[in-house]
Parts: structure tokens; sequence; C-alpha cells
């Protein structure tokens, strides 16, 4: 039997056969530093999940405590000490109420009624005696010559202020409130948006100081808009300086809308009396908040 050689050159010594087991490839520092970096990153974020489910725990911990400390009293755990006072929503309306001048008048008075959104005048409320001023506006009696002595001084110091609006009846504020009304639907306002807006400058009929005869509007004549420009006129300047000195006040200032719930209106002014006026005028307050300070 032959044998065939499985090398073609039978002469030949046949080739050794290759090493099949690789010798293991030498790493850089480059590529050991990169598996440092993910072995270090996984460790990390191993730490991150640990910290995180340690804040879970501890937030579920004082939820559960809280709930527990806010547990409503019984009536066998209640405090026996007494409360400490809370201020009633009359008593609050401002922190300088406790810091006012002691004074001899009352809400009682007559120069002191309180009228507002809150305070409408009374069904039978009387229309007290009025003086007849030029151009049919009129004021209660009462508080003329204080009115008449307040515009002659004005005059001496060479104004000219003007009286545009004083005492109305009901009816008359009616009419004004429901021309601001329309006035605003005309503007594309709503019924009730019109109604609530009018009310802010327009007093709603039974809520406006001038049917009880005690508030006049007053202008110069150089300027006679109703409008914040008012403020800057030479009449409107000596008043607010003044007005307090024969017993007057700005019933409505920029900073009191809220309370007062009336724009801010430079022009209307109410008889209070000088010692309210003087308070008032001086401390920075409305009728609201001296009223709520006095017994």
């Amino acid at each position: 039997m032959e044998y065939v050689s499985l090398y073609p050159n039978s002469n030949k010594e046949p080739k050794p056969a290759k090493n099949h087991h690789r010798t293991a490839p030498r790493i850089t520092s480059r590529q050991r530093n990169k598996r440092n970096y993910k072995h270090r990153y996984k460790y990390l974020g191993f730490r991150l999940i640990l910290v995180i489910l340690l804040v879970e725990v501890s937030l579920c911990s004082g939820f559960m405590l809280g709930r527990a400390s806010a547990t409503p009293y019984t009536s066998s755990s209640l405090p026996t000490q007494e409360p400490s006072h809370s201020f009633s929503s009359d008593e609050n309306t401002s922190s300088s109420a406790n810091t006012l001048p002691k004074a001899t008048s009352t809400k009682e008075d007559w120069n002191l009624i309180l009228i507002n959104r809150d305070n409408p005048l009374p069904e039978d409320f009387n229309i007290p005696e009025l003086t007849q001023l030029r151009n049919g506006h009129a004021i209660d009696k009462r508080a003329y010559p204080a009115l008449q002595e307040m515009m002659d001084a004005a005059r001496a110091e060479h104004l000219d202020p003007l009286i545009c609006s004083s005492f109305r009846t009901w009816d008359r504020q009616e009419e004004l409130y429901q021309n601001k009304i329309n006035s605003l639907l005309d503007q594309g306002y709503s019924q009730k948006e019109a109604e609530i807006n009018a009310a802010i400058w327009v007093a709603v009929p039974g809520t406006s100081e001038h049917q009880a005869g005690l508030a006049v509007d007053i202008v110069d004549t150089a300027y006679q808009q109703l409008d914040e420009a008012q403020e800057s006129t030479a009449v409107q300047q000596w008043l607010m300086e003044h007005c307090a000195e024969y017993g007057f006040i700005l019933r409505y200032p920029t900073d009191k809308s809220e309370i007062t719930g009336i724009g801010y209106e430079p022009w209307h002014y109410r008889y209070v009396g000088k010692e309210a006026a003087k308070i008032i005028m001086e401390q920075g307050i409305c009728l609201e908040e001296y009223l709520a300070a006095t017994p």
C-alpha cells in the first residue's frame, strides 16, 4: 500500500504547527485608567442610589411624625393658659391704629359717620339741614363755616378753588352710577363687570358721602378734570397740606383703596372735624382706620 504524502514537496521537512494559544495583549496605561474610571463611576452610582434611598426613608419618617404631631387637641389635652389676643377684622385695618393719639370724639358723632360699601346709609337716614352754595351746591349746615373758611384761606393765597360736586340726592347718585355703568358697557364690559368697576369710581347709591352732605369735590379752576393729574395742581397741593386745619381730610388716598373700596380721588374732601382730621392726615391713615381705633 502506498502512502500519499500530505506535503507536496516530500523532500522538505514539514513546518511546525502554529501555536494557537495567543499570549495576552499588553495593556497600556491609558486603557488601564479607562478601566479604573469605569469601576469608579460604577461605585459612585451605587453610592448615589444608596443616598437617595436614605433620604426617602428620612422624608417618609418625618411625614409620619408630622402627622402624629398634628393630631388635634382633645378636651383633656387642651392648654390651660389663656390664648393671646387676636385682632378682629376691624382692629386689623392698620398697625398705626394702636399708636393714634387719644381723641375725645367718638364714632357716634355726626361728623364721623362712616359711609362706604360695608356701611351704607340707614334707610331712615334724615337728610341734615343744608346750607346752599353757589352754582346749586349744598353742604351740611354744621360743616359750612369750616368749608367757607378753608375756601377763603385758599383764595387768600391767590389760588382759585372750585367746588364741582357736593350734596347729592339719592336719584342724582343713582344717575351718576348708572352713567358710569353705561360708559363701561360701551367699552365692552359685561353687565357684571361694569357694575363692579363702576362702584370703584362712583359709589353705589346709599354708600356715597355726598348723600350725607359732608363731602365736596374741589378742583383747580385752571384744571377741572377729575383724574390723578389733579393732585399736581396748586389748589390740590395747598388743600392736601392745610385741609386738616379746617376739619377736612382727603377721603380717598392713593394707597388706601383696598380699605375704602374707592379709587384714588385727589379732589374728594370730607368733613370730620378738626381733631379727627389732624390725626388722620398726620398719621397718613384713612377714616376707616381712624374709626377702628376710636371707641
